[in-house]
């Protein structure tokens, strides 16, 4: 990583370390887990670590890592869809968490319904997501071109849960699915600084690729400089979610809905 990017990272990943608050020795699934930083880093904290993630690259790498750094014992990664956790028995985690991927579910309240059912009672859902406001809260002078961006990020960055969780939506969504004490923690100003070096990073490639029209292909880019400028327009944010599955709750229907 760059060396302004690596520090802060390791500040949101402390974090969230500190938000799922498990004891060392803790199962923990890293539910988009990517080339697996923060499942080694978590796993040299004390946790033991399951990763999944679509991307059979992302899993390659990460293995080759684990195995160097000598962290087989504590990280397991595999190619998985956080839709469909066949391979995880019933109450068998003590923590779940997501950074930045739950946006990319296709049906997030199926998600957060396999994570409930494969926490123990009393395991703990941590949740890094992105919101954004509503369409009748834009206000009226925020220009058109950062608008057709957000959306053109979240088509070609698939992520269609990103569209749907304005703010407080996720929040409502966990006690749908029968979560509790469930906190939502905004860290947008936390960001910023990340944000803003994105948004001085991609800037002058963002000029060139808007001036040929290739926006889609170069979605990162667009995303860096586009949502830094909404970002400070607070037309989306960041925020941390943490949940709790109820002690002594171990109820899931067949059909992959709580039943209430």
């Amino acid at each position: 990583m760059p060396f302004p990017i690596n520090p802060a990272l390791r500040r949101m990943e402390d974090h969230l370390y500190n938000t799922l608050d498990l004891p060392k020795g803790s199962e923990v699934l890293d539910a988009g887990c990517g080339v697996g930083h923060v499942a080694m880093y978590f796993a040299r904290k004390g946790l033991r670590v399951q990763g999944i993630d679509l991307v059979e690259n992302h899993i390659l790498w990460a293995e080759r890592d684990i195995k160097a750094q000598g962290l087989d014992s504590q990280v397991s990664v595999r190619v998985g869809d956080y839709h469909h956790l066949d391979h995880i028995s019933d109450t068998s985690l003590d923590g779940v968490f997501t950074m930045e991927t739950f946006v990319h579910a296709n049906d997030g309240r199926k998600v957060l319904n396999e994570f409930f059912r494969v926490l123990k009672p009393g395991g703990t859902l941590a949740l890094y997501e992105y919101w954004h406001v509503s369409d009748q809260e834009i206000p009226s002078d925020v220009p058109k071109h950062i608008l057709e961006s957000a959306k053109r990020v979240n088509k070609y960055g698939a992520m269609p849960t990103e569209e749907l969780l304005t703010k407080g939506v996720l929040r409502n969504w966990l006690k749908e699915q029968g979560f509790v004490d469930v906190e939502e923690t905004d860290l947008s100003e936390n960001i910023a600084p990340m944000s803003f070096f994105f948004y001085l990073l991609g800037y002058i490639p963002f000029l060139i690729i808007s001036f040929f029209g290739l926006q889609q292909y170069f979605v990162n880019t667009e995303a860096g400089v586009q949502g830094y400028r909404g970002l400070k327009r607070g037309l989306w944010g960041y925020a941390s979610y943490k949940a709790k599955k109820p002690l002594g709750d171990t109820n899931t229907s067949d059909t992959g809905l709580r039943r209430r």
